[in-house]
């Protein structure tokens, strides 16, 4: 970030669209967390199944 308020206005343009990218790559970012969450709790939870059905398997 720029020290003087001259050299902010000067680059505020550049300063702005940096920003704005930033925000809009944190966000991707988190959307493909959240979506490896689910995806790795929706796996989890249909490994414990298939193990609940060996365990039932086994105790015959």
């Amino acid at each position: 970030m720029p020290g003087d308020a001259q050299a902010a206005r000067d680059y505020a343009d550049l300063i702005r669209r940096d920003f704005e990218l930033y925000i809009r790559d944190i966000q991707s970012y988190f959307r493909c967390l959240e979506a490896e969450r689910a995806r790795a709790f929706e796996e989890a939870r249909e490994v414990s199944e298939e193990y609940g059905r060996f365990l039932e398997t086994i105790d015959q």
